[in-house]
């Protein structure tokens, strides 16, 4: 090893990251500590990064279809793109609160309303086997239940718990409004992110040029270019297949005339987003809707569902977000799995576009690592030869 300025600037930078990294590890509960409160003060930049990301797909596409002649249309061109994007996502999150709401609540008033009658009906059922087992007798007896005694326990209980929420509700509230501004200055953050954003991002290459070795910042560029179009397409695709899957309900279940059609189809597009067991919440909550009306019905939609279901696992979900992603499905399923252990319904949408960036980089290494040991392709895609034992 030839020994100068570099090698020992390099030597004395590995020593040091062991050291803070010996340090860091004996003193761990600070550690995690100090990145705790740095992710709090730096939340509200962090949503406001990921709000950005969103709603920059639809506003592309909107900005890439709006005509406006003149350094004046030019201008106006990137606000009014945000601005019918926001319209946009309002106009579907309130449909999706006209057509979810009045459904719920009409199930709920189904459901108290048909709750003393089928009491009835199995008390009546249990009266008729009495003869054959007496001991039912007790059991029936029992089953007696006032329902104004029941409804009016019920107010106090809840009377009782808002009461106490009241007593302790400092923290909630606390929390709430916490929530509530950290969403307020995320989103608009994301505002001046999505109106300047050619802006930030020369400035985010210059920063990588200024600290990097030029090769590290190519390379870094590449990764932040293959993860911004496998993350931009995963969501568009997972949208688009979310209401391809909600239609195919709302037309299946109109032409079979099952009750709550729209609502089930609305539900079971919002679900569908989450990968892979979002559709199953779906068809849980809507099996459960439609068996308060007609329980044979509900046998009817699981069927339903199960058909439409391969449908689109093996029709449109390859199509339309498999191949925008390009990660193969049982990769799909571990990083489902993975991200649903870590960090909820937000990971299992999170690692799969990152596992599908790893997978791409790691595909590549494995190829140029192939290529510079000089291994022929036959030797990896056939295997080594059988020798006959003799």
């Amino acid at each position: 090893m030839e020994w100068n300025k570099q090698t020992v600037k390099s030597l004395l930078l590995v020593v040091c990251g062991g050291v803070a990294f010996y340090c860091a590890l004996q003193h761990l509960p600070a550690v995690i500590a100090a990145i705790a409160w740095l992710l709090g003060i730096l939340s509200p930049f962090l949503v406001g990064a990921a709000i950005a990301f969103v709603l920059n797909v639809p506003m592309r596409a909107i900005e890439r279809h709006l005509r406006l002649r003149g350094r004046r249309g030019a201008a106006l061109r990137r606000p009014l793109a945000l601005v019918l994007t926001l319209v946009a996502l309002v106009g579907v999150v309130v449909l999706a609160s006209c057509v979810i709401g009045p459904g719920v609540k009409d199930a709920v008033m189904s459901i108290a309303g048909q709750a003393p009658g089928a009491f009835e009906r199995l008390r009546e059922q249990l009266t008729g086997l009495e003869q054959y087992l007496p001991q039912i007798q007790d059991i029936v007896d029992s089953l007696s239940i006032d329902w104004k005694t029941l409804s009016q326990k019920a107010i106090a209980l809840a009377q009782s718990w808002g009461g106490s929420l009241l007593t302790s509700g400092s923290g909630l509230i606390g929390g709430v409004v916490s929530g509530v501004s950290t969403f307020v200055i995320g989103l608009v953050f994301s505002f001046y992110i999505l109106l300047q954003k050619e802006k930030l991002a020369r400035q985010g290459r210059q920063a990588l040029y200024a600290l990097l070795p030029v090769k590290g910042a190519d390379r870094a560029l590449e990764i932040l270019r293959l993860a911004n179009r496998t993350f931009s397409s995963f969501l568009s695709g997972q949208c688009l297949e979310a209401v391809i899957l909600g239609t195919l309900f709302v037309i299946a279940m109109t032409v079979f005339r099952m009750p709550y059609a729209l609502l089930v189809g609305v539900l079971i597009s919002l679900t569908a987003l989450i990968p892979i067991v979002g559709a199953f919440i779906g068809c849980g909550v809507g099996a459960l809707l439609i068996a308060i009306t007609d329980p044979w019905k509900a046998l009817m939609f699981i069927v339903l569902f199960l058909v439409l279901q391969q449908i689109e696992g093996n029709l449109i979900y390859p199509h339309v977000v498999g191949s925008s992603v390009g990660l193969p499905s049982i990769w799909v399923l571990a990083a489902v799995t993975l991200g649903g252990k870590l960090m909820g319904v937000a990971g299992m949408l999170f690692f799969i576009p990152l596992c599908s960036v790893l997978y791409a980089l790691f595909r590549d290494f494995v190829k140029g690592r192939l290529t510079e040991k000089g291994i022929p392709a036959r030797k990896w895609r056939e295997g080594p030869p059988v020798r006959d034992r003799k």
